[in-house]
């Protein structure tokens, strides 16, 4: 029995520093919370569509064997979008926009 090579992981990360998988706008952030709420590949692949089965499984299996690191990088993603939240919450624009949606949501 030969073995085959190792396949490249389907993981790419953006310019942003946002890890997508590969050939996607899905982000990896977004497979490894599915996954942690008990989800199997076929459900997220249920989500996605637009994922082969093959690369949710490596991504997953990436995740697994690289958990410190991956979750490093979850908890720096959530510190940075936890942030972006407080910024938009305390920024005067959005105020007036969050004002003008509940009015409009009154009126219906």
């Amino acid at each position: 029995m030969t073995v085959a090579p190792m396949q490249p992981v389907p993981l790419t990360k953006g310019k942003d520093g946002t890890i997508r998988i590969t050939g996607s706008r899905v982000s990896f952030d977004v497979v490894v919370a599915q996954f942690k709420q008990g989800a199997t590949a076929e459900q997220i692949q249920t989500d996605f569509p637009s994922l082969s089965l093959t690369d949710i499984y490596a991504a997953l299996s990436y995740y697994l064997r690289n958990q410190q690191e991956a979750d490093s990088y979850l908890r720096e993603r959530e510190e940075a979008a936890a942030g972006i939240a407080a910024e938009w919450k305390s920024d005067p624009k959005a105020k007036a926009i969050r004002e003008q949606v509940r009015v409009q949501r009154a009126v219906r």
